[in-house]
């Protein structure tokens, strides 16, 4: 094997350390991506592997994102499963999953939107198999998969859910 790189023509190459050409738009770029916690609780097993029908799903969604000193945004995204049947709890999972984002350009008005949609958006399929995987190794097959999740509905409902007030959300 060799390490031949095809022929560059002088006159057409640029520059290694040119900036890229046209317009730049506002955008985010991923720093990095991390596991900051993770439970998973089979309490009833081995029994809990040999459940009959199907378990039911209690399933809870968080997102948060806060600024930092060094002017990136970290965003957590939260997931809670609870499958249970009526005789027991088949498994717990718990993840707290997060990720550091550099913006760009971002319209003042855009960036809450932009942290608490896009960005878990970009961060849930890797949080999904984490919970399969957790799942899988705690010998339930196949394992749990996530539905995808609509962060932009849930992010509406919570503004709605703010704009009603405390005095009005907790009524139905």
């Amino acid at each position: 094997m060799t390490d031949a790189a095809p022929p560059s023509d002088a006159k057409t190459a640029a520059p290694a350390d040119a900036a890229p050409q046209g317009p730049q738009g506002p955008g985010f770029r991923i720093v990095a991506q991390y596991v900051k916690d993770l439970s998973f609780e089979n309490p009833k097993a081995p029994d809990s592997l040999r459940v009959d029908g199907k378990p039911a799903i209690d399933m809870g969604v968080e997102m948060n994102a806060q600024g930092r000193p060094d002017g990136l945004f970290e965003v957590d995204l939260r997931l809670t499963i609870k499958a249970t049947t009526e005789a027991m709890t088949v498994f717990n999972v718990e993840l707290l999953y997060g990720g550091l984002f550099a913006l760009q350009g971002v319209p003042e008005q855009d960036i809450e939107p932009l942290l608490l949609i896009e960005c878990p958006r970009y961060l849930f399929p890797f949080a999904r198999e984490i919970i399969a995987r957790a799942t899988s190794d705690g010998g339930f097959y196949p394992p749990f998969m996530l539905d995808p999740i609509d962060f932009a509905g849930i992010y509406v409902a919570r503004q709605q859910s703010i704009a009603r007030g405390p005095a009005e959300a907790g009524q139905a």
